[in-house]
């Protein structure tokens, strides 16, 4: 679905290690990882596009010209498949250098997520913009992009994701003091998602710390104050700085200088292929629903588990 709004740009963090699943990620970027036969970073890719955000930037590191490489032409493979007759693979392979505009920014040093957007200061100027991690696939059956970006043209500031997680997965997240919850107006959209005003963020709590059950995934829909604040945080948990950090402090500032803060309860598809077991269960999940491979897959699944 194509955002209606006048937001345009998006900026993509994609400078990390990804030393969680080493070493197959010794010499290849974390977000080329296939899940199924697309890298993690082309379904963000698409995602961005598909919300009408057609000017994408990339936050890249040492390591990550095989992302650059798939996202450019290949004149050589597409000539090849055309002599070959087959559409079919020239049309995928085409897929990817079709989503947008796409331009890359080195940052350096690893910072944290809040260096990494401030990277993308230049580029964006001074209008909202999105940012997607590349950990998170949100289901394309799924609407959150669009609802996020046409939140903040409406209600100013910047918006973020949120989901509810188990009070034992909590620490594993950032999460938002919600305690305005009920007391929120306009507090569901036309298409019924749920906004409800940030009173505050935690980075990774303990649980019984936890302000909420509802935790930040990777979408952040962001005013461009953000940048000014994220020049004044100082690096927080991990001595990084922290994104979560200059959220929090825009929380309390008022609309006129891009304050506030909004959160939208996410309740759909989302897959996790920045933990192994969750980047299979990506794989798995994905599979299962495609024409190709899902009746098969389904077959051998039923007969795999009665085995176990």
């Amino acid at each position: 679905m194509s955002s209606t709004t006048s937001i345009r740009k998006a900026v993509i963090p994609a400078a990390g290690l990804g030393t969680r699943f080493l070493p197959a990620t010794k010499a290849m970027p974390k977000e080329m990882l296939p899940v199924v036969d697309e890298p993690a970073i082309q379904y963000v890719v698409a995602e961005a596009a598909g919300a009408g955000l057609d000017d994408i930037l990339m936050i890249t590191g040492s390591n990550k010209k095989a992302m650059e490489d798939h996202f450019d032409s290949a004149p050589a493979l597409e000539a090849t498949l055309r002599a070959k007759g087959d559409e079919k693979k020239l049309a995928a392979v085409n897929k990817a250098t079709e989503l947008g505009e796409i331009h890359y920014v080195r940052q350096g040093e690893a910072k944290g997520l809040g260096h990494a957007v401030l990277c993308g200061r230049q580029h964006v100027g001074d209008e909202p913009f999105a940012v997607l991690l590349g950990d998170d696939l949100i289901d394309a059956r799924d609407e959150l992009l669009t609802t996020m970006l046409e939140t903040q043209q409406r209600l100013g500031g910047s918006v973020i994701a949120v989901m509810e997680v188990p009070e034992e997965n909590i620490s594993a997240y950032g999460v938002i003091d919600a305690r305005g919850r009920d007391k929120a107006e306009d507090r569901f959209t036309e298409s019924g998602a749920e906004v409800v005003p940030v009173g505050g963020m935690v980075e990774k709590p303990e649980p019984a710390d936890a302000p909420s059950n509802l935790a930040v995934i990777g979408r952040y829909v962001l005013h461009p104050a953000i940048f000014d604040q994220l020049e004044q945080t100082p690096p927080g948990k991990g001595d990084e700085i922290q994104l979560t950090d200059a959220l929090e402090a825009m929380a309390s500032k008022p609309v006129e200088q891009g304050g506030g803060v909004h959160a939208v309860i996410f309740r759909g598809r989302r897959y996790d292929t920045g933990d192994k077991l969750s980047y299979i269960k990506a794989v798995v999940t994905l599979a299962v629903d495609r024409e190709d491979l899902g009746t098969d897959l389904r077959g051998w699944l039923k007969e795999f588990a009665a085995d176990l």
